[in-house]
Formats: structure tokens, C-alpha cells, sequence
């Protein structure tokens, strides 16, 4: 029998991803540690859309329920903790916490999530995920009847523009500074009705994160009910890049079929190697996940 301290999985991050694989290992008889530290990315966002039997519910209710059901499992434990440390050992993977515990698997699933670097600007953190938007297929519906612009720049200002554009045809496209959008882009999106204002934008006026006005460097303001943004992003944890799995060029973790990483017996899932931040999404991804494993621990002892 296994040790407390010895799995045949663990999951790093206990959000939609984590807690679907380790729902669906609990029930393939696998025992499983989920490790979280209790940060998920979405947490100020208000309602969750676009998932099936649950579309306009909380983040926070989805998460109850879905711990509930994945620690319904018996041989499933959660621990509230940040791993620090992974390292491939002879008999699969340990895993060191912020209090020196060590934890050891014989295979891992990586659903740390991605972290949004967010700019600097007075009001920005505190709209985000409320009334500062990253994608209207999570958003677009609430706010298709409100005043709203997009944060942005270059092909990425086009790009959003364009596809925002379906939901609110009579957007502004702030390029909070000399636009660098070509000539044509420019001139198709002003064929469309789009408006593109230059002058920096240098705070967000809202009452409890729903944005009022956008703030400019000319001193003017523009009422504003909702604003789309796309912030860069990093992973949330260090650990793929320790294990030594590769990441491409936009710092998402490369994954083969079923989540599979470039390191054997490492898997990934959710927004960890993904850019579709939806939690149908990472629930689907983290199944997978778990099916792979299952199929390759059997495969292990057989």
C-alpha cells in the first residue's frame, strides 16, 4: 500500500483542469494528491459563461462543486500548498512543497494556469476580469448592448477590433499611443464604422472594478461601460521549465495528443499549454489528461 507521502499521480493546481483529472483518476482507482495554492486566475470575475449546465454560475460555486466531487473519490486528497521543487526521480517524479514535504508519483499533471502580467494602469487590476475583458466568447453576450472599446495595438488591436467588432459594432480601439496598425488595417477598420484613438490612456475611472470612464493624457474623458485587453502572460509556476518541458514561443507549455508534454510521464493541462481560457475547456483537457495516464499506468503493470 501506498505511503502518505507516495502517489501513483499528482496534480499541481486544483482549479477546473486539476480537479477534472483527478475526478476521473479517483475513479480509475488511482490514488492522487492535488497540490493548490488557492490562486485561481479567474478569481474576480463574477459569473463564468459558456459551459454547459452551468453557464452564468461563479467561479467560486463551479470550484465547490468540483472539489466536492473530486474528493467524493476516496483514494483523492487535496493539499492547500504551492509546490516549489519537481525532479524526475528513479521510480517517476517528487515534488517539494513551501514546507519541505516531499511527495513522490509516478506520473505528474501540470495545471498550474498562466498568470496575467497586468500594465500598470491606475484602475486596470481592479476592473479586470469585471469589467476589463479578455474574450467575448466568456463576456461578449453581457456587454453586447454597452459602450465599449479595446485595448490594443498593431495586428493584435486589429485582430481584436475585428472579432469584437460582431458583438459591438461601434467600439473605439484605443492605441494608447501612436497607432502601429498598417495603412490598410487602418483604413479597414474605419470602412467598418471603428473608431482609433491615439492619445494614451492614463487611468481607469470605475465604482468597485465596473469601469465608468477611460482617463486620457489630453485630460478629456471617455465613458466607458467595458474595455477588452489582452495582457501578456507567463506561466503561473516555474516547474515545466524545471522538469525541462519545452515551451513555445508564446510560453505555453508544447503538448502532444491527450496533454502529453516533451517530458515523459509529465502531462499538462488547462491554460498550462492553452490559450482557450474557458473552464469547459480545461475540464476537457484535464479528462484527457487522466484517460493517457490511467492508460499508461495500466500498460506499466500489466
Amino acid at each position: 500500500m501506498a505511503s502518505p507521502t507516495s502517489f501513483d499521480v499528482i496534480v499541481i493546481g486544483g482549479s477546473y483542469a486539476g480537479l477534472s483529472a483527478a475526478l476521473v483518476l479517483g475513479r480509475s482507482l488511482r490514488t492522487v494528491l492535488v497540490l493548490d495554492n488557492g490562486q485561481p486566475a479567474n478569481q474576480q470575475t463574477p459569473h463564468s459563461h459558456s459551459f454547459l449546465t452551468r453557464d452564468g454560475e461563479t467561479p467560486a460555486t463551479l470550484s465547490a462543486i468540483a472539489r466536492q466531487q473530486a474528493l467524493a473519490y476516496p483514494s483523492v486528497q487535496l493539499r492547500e500548498a504551492t509546490a516549489t521543487t519537481a525532479q524526475r526521480t528513479e521510480g517517476g517524479f517528487s515534488v517539494t512543497i513551501e514546507t519541505g514535504e516531499i511527495f513522490n508519483a509516478r506520473r505528474l499533471v501540470l495545471a498550474t494556469g498562466l498568470k496575467d502580467l497586468l500594465p500598470p494602469l491606475p484602475g486596470f487590476a481592479d476592473c479586470w476580469g469585471i469589467s476589463v475583458l479578455h474574450c467575448p466568447f466568456c463576456h461578449g453576450f453581457e456587454v453586447k448592448d454597452k459602450t465599449v472599446g479595446v485595448l490594443a495595438n498593431g495586428d493584435t488591436g486589429f485582430e481584436m477590433a475585428k472579432l469584437i467588432r460582431h458583438w459591438n459594432p461601434g467600439l473605439c480601439l484605443y492605441t494608447n499611443g501612436p497607432s502601429t496598425l498598417s495603412a490598410f488595417q487602418t483604413a479597414e477598420l474605419q470602412r467598418h464604422g471603428l473608431s482609433i484613438q491615439e492619445t494614451p490612456v492614463i487611468a481607469l475611472q470605475h465604482q468597485n472594478g465596473r469601469l465608468q470612464a477611460l482617463r486620457l493624457a489630453d485630460g478629456s474623458t471617455v465613458p466607458l461601460d467595458a474595455l477588452y485587453a489582452r495582457p501578456a502572460l507567463r506561466q503561473a509556476s516555474n516547474l515545466a521549465e524545471q522538469l525541462g518541458c519545452r515551451l513555445d514561443e508564446n510560453g505555453l507549455v508544447i503538448v502532444k495528443e491527450m496533454g502529453k508534454t516533451t517530458v515523459e510521464g509529465v502531462y499538462a493541462a488547462g491554460d498550462t499549454h492553452s490559450m482557450m481560457r474557458q473552464v469547459a475547456v480545461a475540464a476537457a483537457s484535464g479528462l484527457r489528461a487522466a484517460a493517457s495516464i490511467q492508460k499508461e499506468l495500466i500498460d506499466d503493470d500489466f
